[in-house]
């Protein structure tokens, strides 16, 4: 059997009856922890509550580790361990395929999506050229912070790398939030799940940098999400956006550099 999320397993419930919020939320709780908002908001709230449990707990899996990239997720393997029917794991699969934490296909099924370094680049090149913008925007427009530290705070006391991603997670959205722009806030929560597997997968290879004496990513990023939100309260919009796309290059840099030319190359 496949490995899957470590959440206690219960009797699977008819297809579609109410039975099978119970033990899915009771899953998610476990899998979760504290992480208390629904994954995409948008496209979850019109789920049932029992699909946006299973979907929690997938996800969480899938951040912390659990469930590997290229990993195949197996239906009924995943309902049997949640404690639901295929149902709810099968729309929860639908839609961590829209957010892009999963791959989906008519002859392989779904599997954990494989993250390359081009594709880490994208994503982040994507957010270089939107969220800075956004978040001088918010600044200009005199929007409150108070979520961001609460976010930032949540990261602080993570228990582990699915949590911290979160909290990361939501920390950017806040930064973004008050622009007054629907679009383009629509753009960048497209963005967001995209993100925190990118950042868990570089997260994942944080070993290997520490036996070398490096510093650990995730308290580079800490450090720089406290002085973006300090140049956030302050006013100063400029100063914060910049600090954002520092913030932003920076991770890549560290985690997914441009592959370099060979020397013959460079002297053509």
């Amino acid at each position: 059997m496949m490995s899957t999320p470590h959440v206690p397993s219960s009797p699977s419930a008819a297809s579609g009856s109410a039975a099978d919020a119970e033990p899915a939320a009771a899953a998610a709780g476990t899998t979760a922890g504290s992480v208390a908002s629904a994954f995409l908001t948008g496209a979850a709230g019109a789920l049932p509550s029992r699909t946006v449990a299973v979907l929690e707990a997938i996800k969480h899996a899938i951040l912390a580790g659990e469930l590997k990239p290229g990993q195949a997720l197996v239906e009924t393997d995943l309902a049997e361990v949640l404690g639901v029917s295929k149902t709810p794991v099968r729309e929860a699969l639908k839609t961590l395929a829209g957010a892009g934490l999963v791959s989906m296909s008519p002859y392989k099924g779904a599997v954990v999506r494989v993250v390359d370094d081009v594709q880490a680049r994208h994503v982040y090149d994507a957010r270089l050229l939107i969220e800075p913008e956004a978040l001088a925007r918010a600044v200009a427009r005199g929007h409150g912070w108070h979520p961001a530290h609460a976010a930032l705070a949540r990261a602080d006391r993570a228990a582990d790398q699915a949590e911290r991603s979160l909290a990361n997670r939501d920390f950017h959205r806040e930064l973004y939030a008050g622009c007054g722009n629907p679009l383009l806030i629509t753009m960048l929560d497209d963005l967001r799940d995209q993100t925190a597997l990118v950042s868990a997968v570089a997260w994942r290879h944080e070993p290997d940098r520490l036996l070398q004496g490096a510093t650990p990513s995730w308290e580079h990023e800490a450090a720089e999400h406290r002085a973006v939100l300090r140049a956030a309260q302050d006013g100063d919009a400029e100063r914060a956006a910049g600090l954002l796309r520092n913030h932003i290059t920076s991770f890549v840099s560290r985690n997914f550099p441009e592959p370099q030319e060979p020397l013959e190359n460079q002297h053509r």
